[in-house]
């Protein structure tokens, strides 16, 4: 199990534990944090598990593919750190991981 923190627009933290292989979206499901809704099932064919990783793990993440840069650029709020959960891979290189959630 590795910790993840989901940061809500309004500042509160949602802390997590969640095992490793798992998807960001789905460490986010199963603990009902809300905000990350995952219509697609982690398909990665909708952008309701959007989010922006912190600034300090981007670099420790592997690079988006094609169909997550193509999706993305339907997201509200697109930040250069954004990001669908449901494409982010849990390992232990990423305990501690911290995203915020946007507000839209």
């Amino acid at each position: 199990m590795i910790n993840v923190v989901f940061v809500q627009p309004d500042g509160r933290r949602d802390e997590v534990q969640a095992p490793v292989g798992d998807s960001l979206m789905d460490a986010a499901v199963d603990n009902g944090v809300a905000g990350i809704i995952g219509q697609c099932g982690g398909g990665c064919t909708c952008c309701t598990c959007h989010c922006w990783v912190d600034a300090s793990w981007v670099e420790k993440l592997a690079k988006p593919h094609r169909d997550e840069e193509d999706l993305l650029a339907y997201a509200i709020g697109l930040e250069d750190n954004s990001r669908l959960a449901c494409q982010i891979r849990l390992s232990e290189d990423l305990d501690g991981l911290v995203v915020t959630i946007p507000s839209e």
